[in-house]
């Protein structure tokens, strides 16, 4: 936060198009952006901003904006695309519903908010979330370099093309997590839905507790450590993988290669795995700890 601005705008409502265009050095407080007029990009190219205590209610207001501070504001449902192209800028103790809500954006720092966005953080980079509740349909699709710190997410389709993420203590309700994902580590975190991170490559799971459906398949460079698992049938579906899970698995199918130890598996299905056109056998090492 930066409140020595040099200029201060307070208590203004703005409604018309590119309101505060290249604003510059300037402390907006308590303003409202909404009215008839139903003007786009309000700060559209703003500079060295902080944005405090305000309330968003018009679309595109902080495209190719630079060294912002967005502090305890609000976007409404109207505020469609509200940040785009953004970068080096903080969102603290925001409420934020708007659909689209961050993408392309480079080295945004976002805490203590709640977001309600469909669409939400597609191809950003080097972002970092604390403490965050979040709710989306399709979130961070091809986005890299980015960590997150107590997240607490609800949707579908999150952390698909992502590459170099670290989660930590966090909480993801979601579907199809991870699809495609390279190099994502997550730590101490509890993971639900259904077919988990499909298709990664160099995805870590640390003390995780993992629920759902088919987790885990057409994976490469998968590594669970110290991890617990929950209605997880057919995991491990043509894998390279080591594991050492503790309580059961449901059944394991077809893992590709490496080990895979747990306290007990209900059912290891070992059929002939179809490679282009020949089949091979497993060579994954499958063991209880009690045998």
């Amino acid at each position: 936060m930066n409140r020595s601005r040099s200029n201060i705008i307070k208590e203004a409502v703005f409604d018309e198009e590119r309101a505060l265009y290249n604003l510059r050095d300037t402390l907006v407080l308590s303003c409202t952006f909404a009215g008839p007029a139903d003007g786009e990009s309000a700060l559209k190219e703003a500079r060295d901003v902080t944005i405090e205590d305000c309330s968003f209610s018009l679309r595109y207001p902080f495209w190719h904006t630079e060294r912002f501070s967005l502090l305890r504001s609000s976007m409404d449902e109207l505020t469609r695309a509200p940040i785009w192209y953004a970068k080096d800028g903080l969102i603290k103790d925001c409420n934020i519903n708007s659909i689209k809500a961050l993408r392309e954006c480079s080295d945004i720092r976002i805490e203590d908010c709640t977001i309600n966005s469909p669409e939400f953080g597609w191809k950003c980079n080097d972002i970092y979330f604390h403490n965050c509740k979040l709710t989306s349909e399709y979130v961070f699709l091809v986005t890299s370099n980015a960590s997150f710190e107590k997240l607490d997410f609800s949707g579908k389709y999150s952390f698909q093309y992502t590459e170099n993420i670290v989660i930590k203590n966090s909480f993801l309700d979601t579907k199809d997590a991870f699809w495609h994902s390279k190099n994502v580590t997550v730590k101490n975190s509890t993971l639900r839905g259904e077919y988990l991170a499909w298709y990664s490559e160099g995805l870590t799971l640390e003390n995780c507790h993992i629920i759902g459906t088919q987790p885990l398949c057409y994976c490469k460079n998968l590594r669970l450590i110290n991890c617990t698992m929950e209605g997880t049938d057919l995991a491990f579906e043509k894998s390279d993988v080591e594991a050492t899970v503790s309580g059961n698995i449901l059944s394991v199918k077809n893992p590709r290669r490496g080990y895979i130890l747990a306290d007990s598996i209900g059912e290891v299905i070992l059929e002939p795995i179809v490679e282009g056109d020949e089949t091979v056998a497993s060579e994954c090492k499958i063991e209880t700890k009690g045998a």
